[in-house]
């Protein structure tokens, strides 16, 4: 059974920096596209970065340049390392992986999830 489990959350100060991990079981990272979302209360679940299979990543625009998503394939895990935090990025964030082999990494690609983890950045 897939599971995805996510580690690194926290409250942190505007400006400050937190490093998420997402650790996966009976799945490779390696060659998968892998995804963080995040959903704020009351808002929807939006993508925050993918990393492809050959490791070209996309990221949200808000995030561009502050947030970087990466594969550690000796430790089968996906990180997404976030500097620069602003309170606008508080939300629950989530790992997710797409079970498609050769996805291009699209937003409906994403079958298997964690179950989230809190990051808060305070003004």
């Amino acid at each position: 059974q897939v599971q995805l489990m996510e580690s690194g959350g926290g409250s942190v100060e505007s400006g400050g920096s937190l490093r998420l991990s997402c650790a996966a079981s009976e799945f490779t990272v390696g060659d998968a596209c892998m995804g963080w979302f995040r959903q704020a209360p009351g808002k929807g679940r939006e993508v925050v970065a993918r990393i492809s299979g050959v490791d070209a990543s996309i990221y949200e625009e808000s995030v561009k340049g502050r947030f970087t998503i990466s594969k550690d394939r000796a430790k089968n895990t996906l990180t997404l390392q976030m500097n620069s935090l602003k309170p606008e990025d508080s939300a629950k964030y989530y790992c997710a992986a797409s079970a498609i082999r050769g996805s291009s990494c699209a937003t409906t690609d994403f079958s298997y999830w964690g179950r989230g983890i809190l990051v808060s950045v305070s003004s």
